[in-house]
């Protein structure tokens, strides 16, 4: 919808993915991000942790299905989504906060200091093409072998003594 705001937080989960279901069937999935901002000091040469802010997120339908299937507990994650208006509440010590929470959009893993391989799912057993992208697959171009654009370094039929142009 216009006027909404999307927002993209980078963190780590605060718990495993738990995979639910509201009375019609719907498949959802709530997490909490933690985001802890990191500054360098430089008069003690240190990195320094900022205060954590907690992100309440939640995804739907397939995306939640994704999600329970995929993250884990202190996985370091990317999340885009549509921000929610804030709840106010008390803590159990009596301070008065609020919380922040993001409906998902996107979700995945960060592969800053980590690797991840990719799955695509299966199409509905309706869908025609088998193709999960929807598309029909396209062959590979093989350039031509005296193609000096496609294959650097290689002589690509110029005349004598004359190299590849860089």
């Amino acid at each position: 919808m216009a006027g909404e705001l999307t927002i993209t937080v980078v963190g780590n989960l605060a718990n495993d993915p738990e995979l639910r279901n509201t009375n019609s069937g719907i498949a959802f999935v709530g997490l909490n991000v933690a985001s802890t901002p990191r500054t360098y000091n430089r008069n003690t040469s240190t990195w320094e942790d900022g205060e954590t802010v907690w992100v309440r997120c939640t995804a739907w339908r397939d995306v939640a299905d994704n999600v329970a299937r995929s993250l884990t507990k202190g996985t370091r994650v990317i999340v885009t989504g549509r921000l929610k208006p804030a709840s106010a509440y008390q803590s159990n010590t009596g301070e008065a906060r609020a919380s922040i929470e993001i409906e998902i959009e996107e979700i995945g893993p960060s592969l800053r200091y980590a690797t991840a391989t990719v799955t695509r799912k299966a199409r509905d057993a309706g869908a025609v093409d088998s193709n999960a992208w929807g598309s029909t697959p396209v062959a590979p171009v093989t350039p031509p072998a005296n193609d000096a654009w496609a294959n650097p370094g290689v002589d690509g039929g110029f005349a004598a003594g004359d190299s590849t142009p860089f």
